[in-house]
């Protein structure tokens, strides 16, 4: 598999899956992959990823290339506004991008751009500025682009986001991970409860801004549940357009790799992260919010224009450290290590390819397609399915997930998005049955199939590549 944490910012977080209980037989497969299949054309790029690295410190569970400046760094400090790797960093973004050659000839303007971190408002606006008008020079821009950028509280105020604003950024997603003390300390989170509340009140208080997000943390050391439950009333009282919430997975080579196994105290056992996840979800539904792909939640047209890229696996660019491209089936990856980066983008600039490339084939596409489609409340559409990859394997597909249909951990949708019975959807499961004429799309259930994810999707991966 091709996915990537780079392409998704700190979205690759996956929600803590719980091992099925005493799983039904997998179903013999009907047809195997194609190896001939084609691999279906995809349009060019209309989304770039900017990964600007700096943090003021390092935290407890990230993994991440990122860039510490040290924990005074804030939106105030003037050293942070002059400092040089900042600059010396949007140099070389401005390097990338001006050696990049648009993916075709009929380049069409972006119409997403996501700045990720790192934390990446700490970065001046008059250097996000020059990033700005590097991508529309180069690739051009639509006339209602969604700009985002991860802010942190604590490195912005009032002033700072107005700028970013003027410069068109229109959506904020505030990464506050906790509103308790002790979490914030224990995830070694370089702002407090205070920050907050007032950036919180930053957010909310400036004009022009309606569509911003929030990113909270389930399954930290010591969260117990009224934590995580006063975190999600927090939210709710916040009224986000859009929230954000990941599991924590403990990475290997940072603080909790160190310090922490998974299932043991003080880390929840897999039970007890499974209920934060009901919790969130009946919170958050129940607040008004649609749960429309696995981690995420909206407000009714407030989905993340950015983020459907990935889920709903276009071609983007991508710029920066660690960063990675999907353009004309292909993967991209940049080095993790700024010297490396440096040379890198000099090899660039100098006509030498230098790009860590990885061609994705047509099984693995259909794998990307099956993961990114199961992780939506779209779920996967069987005609598209079927007319890249074969009908065949499309059935084959939803033989192998019959006795999740039956259990209610897979739903049967047919072509108007309304649910089907099991008996409705085995009728279809015939020798003469046409991929979609009934059964349109198949998706996990909310939330006991979304936690299942990672289960279900390796015996859909197990009906592609036997």
């Amino acid at each position: 598999m091709f996915f990537h944490s780079a392409l998704l910012g700190k979205a690759r977080i996956l929600p803590h899956v719980p091992s099925f209980p005493n799983p039904p037989p997998r179903p013999p497969t009907v047809c195997k992959f194609s190896s001939s299949a084609d691999i279906p054309t995809l349009p060019p790029p209309t989304s770039a990823y900017v990964h600007l690295p700096f943090c003021r410190k390092r935290c407890h569970y990230c993994d991440f290339p990122i860039i510490a400046l040290g924990s005074s760094s804030s939106s105030s400090s003037p050293s942070q506004e002059n400092d040089p790797r900042i600059a010396n960093y949007i140099h070389l973004l401005l390097q990338e991008i001006e050696a990049t050659k648009p993916a075709s000839h009929d380049q069409q303007p972006l119409e997403t751009v996501f700045f990720g971190g790192g934390t990446p408002s700490l970065v001046p606006p008059p250097l996000v500025a020059l990033v700005l008008d590097a991508l529309r020079s180069k690739f051009g821009m639509c006339t209602d682009p969604e700009i985002s950028i991860e802010m942190d509280p604590g490195t912005f105020d009032r002033g700072r986001l107005e700028e970013l604003l003027a410069l068109g950024v229109n959506r904020v997603s505030l990464g506050v991970q906790a509103f308790q003390e002790e979490l914030l300390r224990a995830c070694g989170r370089a702002h407090g409860w205070k920050e907050v509340y007032e950036a919180i009140e930053i957010v909310t208080g400036c004009d022009g801004l309606e569509n911003w997000s929030m990113d909270l943390i389930s399954s930290l050391p010591h969260q117990t549940p009224e934590m995580w439950e006063e975190s999600l009333s927090q939210v709710v009282d916040a009224r986000p357009t859009h929230v954000s919430v990941y599991d924590l997975q403990v990475e290997q080579g940072t603080k909790f790799g160190q310090l922490y196994t998974p299932g043991e105290f003080p880390l929840p056992t897999e039970t007890q992260s499974a209920n934060f996840y009901k919790m969130a979800s009946e919170t958050l539904t129940k607040a008004g919010y649609s749960h429309y792909e696995i981690s995420s939640y909206c407000k009714s047209g407030y989905e993340c224009k950015h983020n459907l890229t990935y889920w709903q696996n276009r071609s983007f660019y991508g710029f920066g450290l660690g960063s990675t491209s999907y353009i004309n089936g292909v993967r991209f990856s940049r080095p993790r290590r700024l010297k490396e980066y440096i040379d890198w983008v000099q090899k660039v600039s100098d006509g030498m390819v230098g790009h860590d490339a990885t061609s994705v084939g047509s099984k693995d596409m259909a794998m990307d397609v099956v993961m990114l489609s199961l992780r939506t409340a779209r779920g996967l559409d069987l005609s598209s399915f079927g007319r890249s990859f074969g009908d065949c394997l499309a059935l084959s597909l939803c033989k192998a997930l019959r006795p999740f249909v039956e259990s209610g951990h897979v739903v049967a949708i047919d072509g108007d998005r309304k649910s089907l019975s099991f008996q409705d959807f085995e009728q279809q499961l015939n020798d003469d049955y046409e991929i979609g004429s009934k059964v349109a799309f198949i998706r996990l259930s909310d939330p006991d199939g979304f936690l299942l994810s990672n289960e279900l999707i390796s015996i859909a991966f197990g009906v592609i590549s036997p």
